[in-house]
């Protein structure tokens, strides 16, 4: 059987269905990304429609690679942070014009391909502490359900608190609030696929109380990406000032450690960290995947592309293979012709799914060992920096930077290895001059 061959799908104890429901439910999870990119990237002046198209098949390019290459659960799509920076900070505050930030993107993404070529390659993850991995993965998962919270506006900004909770007599709030319960309980009750049919329950309630609205249509065509198509690379030569530097670098660290960091995570959910050496398996390939999905959606108009979260909502209900991430690319390139059913995937619908996943993923906190204090506190940085400061890489920089220095104080000095040294230089040097 060919799947078979591709995917080892018996060696993973994992069947098409179940990877077809994985597949299903991550692109549920992330499907958002098809109306917040066009709307953010289009404030710069770029064609929403275009960046629509940009975006599918950036996503469709990069869960291949992910699937095929590196036979990893994960998909991939223009990452939101990303997508924020380059709109807000570089085109409109630092006054750079879309084309020269794309082009800013593809350079971003040929360090990052020659990084995943260099003998560093496969020992990247490899050499990060188990305990901070565990606490990566725990991280994400607080990172993961406070976003569904918020999204879904159970949990909002506050002046006075920082965050409070929402309007609990909004319909929305109360569709989400009805989706989480809904989910918990086919999930308590070991319902296979509980976190999928979860969102498609909620999805339904919505649209029969007028809470989501009808979709407006069906079918419609896919819009041309000609106005942003290429580019980034017209434009390279635009790359000749300091300026551009600074940014070059930051879509390369914040879109490395994004990445690192979503694939420890789903990684140490799907079982594919090994319990003795703490390797991660084919790490080297799943960061190429990255790198090149990177560069080449780049090429189509659309700011980095990234490993996601949501794909942890895939794997919760069984994907443990790339032939989930070949279903996702296969729901996005349906999605460029059906795109006003996606309307009813609201934050309300996928609230549950965040949220569940979260829980699932807090349980990786077991693993770490709290009564040491030197592992506790790179552990905890990372965990509750990711939440508080609304990024994965932060969270992952500011445990990098504890580690070595409390494995110091502690005598454990020879235990750090030499890119967690070198690691905690950079991450102080990008607080410093970049952050």
């Amino acid at each position: 059987m060919i799947l078979e061959q591709l995917f080892h799908l018996r060696e993973n104890r994992t069947s098409v269905r179940r990877e077809l429901i994985g597949g299903l439910t991550t692109f549920l999870a992330m499907s958002y990304i098809l109306a917040v990119n066009p709307e953010l990237l289009g404030s710069t002046g770029m064609s929403k429609t275009a960046v629509f198209t940009a975006t599918i098949l950036a996503a469709i390019v990069g869960c291949l690679l992910m699937g095929l290459v590196a036979n990893f659960p994960v998909a991939l799509a223009p990452g939101m942070g990303l997508n924020a920076f380059f709109t807000y900070t570089v085109v409109q505050e630092w006054h750079i014009p879309w084309q020269t930030a794309l082009a800013g993107v593809f350079v971003a993404g040929i360090l990052f391909i020659l990084l995943t070529l260099s003998k560093l390659r496969d020992k990247l993850i490899n050499l990060i502490p188990s305990a901070l991995k565990y606490a990566v993965s725990a991280g994400i998962g607080l990172f993961i359900a406070f976003s569904g919270l918020q999204t879904s506006g159970i949990i909002v900004a506050n002046k006075s608190n920082a965050v409070a909770l929402g309007n609990l007599h909004s319909p929305t709030v109360l569709l989400a609030i009805f989706g989480i319960i809904v989910g918990i309980m086919l999930v308590t009750a070991n319902v296979t696929g509980g976190i999928f049919w979860g969102m498609f329950i909620t999805a339904a309630v919505g649209m029969i109380f007028g809470i989501i609205p009808l979709p407006t249509g069906i079918i419609s065509g896919v819009p041309s990406v000609q106005p942003i198509f290429g580019q980034a690379v017209t434009h390279l030569g635009n790359i000749n000032s300091f300026q551009m530097i600074i940014v070059i670098l930051t879509f390369f660290i914040i879109g490395l450690f994004d990445t690192l960091g979503t694939l420890v995570g789903v990684a140490t959910e799907a079982g594919m960290v090994d319990k003795e050496s703490g390797e991660v398996k084919g790490v080297g390939k799943a960061l190429f995947s990255g790198a090149l999905a990177t560069t080449l959606g780049a090429v189509f108009g659309t700011s980095p592309t990234t490993a996601y979260v949501e794909s942890t909502s895939g794997v919760a209900v069984g994907a443990r293979t790339g032939l989930s991430s070949v279903f996702v690319a296969l729901l996005f390139a349906i999605a460029a012709f059906f795109s006003p059913i996606l309307t009813v995937i609201t934050s309300a619908v996928t609230a549950s799914a965040l949220i569940i996943v979260g829980i699932l993923m807090l349980s990786n906190v077991q693993y770490i060992d709290w009564t040491k204090f030197e592992i506790a506190v790179p552990a905890f940085f990372t965990m509750i920096m990711m939440l508080l400061t609304y990024s994965i890489s932060e969270g992952l920089a500011v445990g990098f930077i504890f580690y070595p220095i409390t494995m110091t104080v502690k005598g454990r000095w020879r235990e750090v290895n030499a890119l967690m040294w070198t690691m905690m230089v950079v991450f102080i040097l990008y607080f410093a001059f970049v952050a």
